[in-house]
């Protein structure tokens, strides 16, 4: 099966609300990179990467499309002396 990155995880808490999304609607995926970024917070090289199946790829995005929150997406708010 060919998989391709859906995403990446911002934290561990992200992580396990990625997994259960997935598990709980029967998607199979793999994750890359689930513990390391623990051991070294703020190196993105190192965060979880969630891999889905390609046939599940678009299924997967609308339901991850629901988990991010506007919090995440801030860049549209922020003054400009930032």
């Amino acid at each position: 099966m060919n998989h391709v990155l859906l995403t990446n995880a911002y934290d561990v808490c992200e992580l396990i609300m990625l997994q259960s999304l997935l598990e709980g609607s029967g998607i199979e995926y793999t994750v890359r990179h689930a513990n390391v970024g623990s051991l070294y917070p703020g190196i993105t090289a190192l965060t979880p990467q969630v891999f889905v199946g390609a046939k599940d790829v678009e299924r997967a995005e609308r339901l991850l499309g629901r988990l991010r929150l506007a919090v995440r997406d801030v860049s549209e708010e922020l003054p400009d002396s930032c």
